[in-house]
């Protein structure tokens, strides 16, 4: 596949190190102003650096935009020209509606929105995508891209602001679940790089089981608590001190962010 990534910051850097980790590109065109921020794929067999958008969507089908979502109109409005029917637009822009994009380069092109997290670098992320009534005719290509990097969702558009919360934030709320867990290992006893370990293999281990058997949590925690416990005593003791309503909470308020965020961009 011939892509380009307009905007390589952090997201689209991630995006890039997948697609290459797992041979999922012809040829690649990363777009950014200052390049040097990039010199790290300059050894990649197809992969090209550039600050011009303008090379790197003629040479390309499918066209990834990762920039700051305050830059997204004038990109759309200076690259518009350039899109001709075989282009796949796939947008990772936080709040920016197919509406908004339609408006300024129409509605005859195949237009996806794409909510990747940062673990795309590693090849799990898990990525919500919605599409245009064209895109329809190319939703089957985000998703051959975005399962080589994880596992892809087809959502309605008006849940995407709450896939942005639940999936991209949320690598944030889990890594912090990660750090406390850490914390609380060296306080039991193990240096910090053991502590480490334990809490990220666990972590690790018990999303695997939900993934592999299909249970409910609970089903996985009734295996490992028995009466008058620690693990129970554990469990109870993090419910009285708020664990499952402060995450609830927090991505409420992340959720109310996002929307005060759309509500400008309008």
């Amino acid at each position: 596949m011939k892509i380009a990534i307009i905007g390589t910051g952090n997201l689209g850097r991630s995006i890039a190190k997948g697609l290459i980790h797992n041979n999922a590109i012809t040829t690649l065109y990363l777009t950014k102003r200052n390049l040097e921020d990039l010199e790290f794929f300059q050894d990649y067999s197809g992969v090209f650096l550039t600050a011009d958008n303008e090379e790197a969507i003629k040479k390309s089908d499918i066209i990834i935009f990762a920039v700051q979502p305050a830059h997204f109109t004038d990109i759309l409005e200076t690259t518009k020209d350039l899109f001709n029917e075989n282009h796949v637009l796939i947008s990772t822009i936080t709040g920016f509606t197919i509406d908004k994009i339609e408006a300024i380069i129409g509605s005859d092109q195949h237009v996806i929105r794409a909510m990747p997290n940062t673990a795309i670098a590693v090849g799990k992320s898990m990525t919500c995508l919605c599409h245009n009534e064209k895109g329809t005719r190319r939703i089957k290509v985000a998703q051959a891209i975005f399962n080589r990097l994880g596992t892809t969702l087809v959502i309605p558009e008006t849940q995407m602001q709450a896939a942005t919360v639940v999936c991209a934030s949320g690598i944030a709320f889990w890594m912090r679940l990660i750090r406390a867990s850490t914390q609380a290992a060296i306080q039991l006893g193990f240096d910090a790089s053991e502590a480490q370990l334990l809490a990220m293999h666990t972590a690790e281990g018990a999303s695997s089981l939900l993934i592999t058997t299909g249970n409910h949590p609970e089903q996985e925690i009734d295996k490992v608590t028995t009466p008058k416990g620690c693990t129970i005593e554990g469990l109870n003791e993090m419910e009285h001190k708020g664990l499952s309503s402060s995450l609830i909470q927090g991505m409420i308020a992340s959720f109310q962010k996002i929307n005060t965020i759309k509500e400008k961009q309008i």
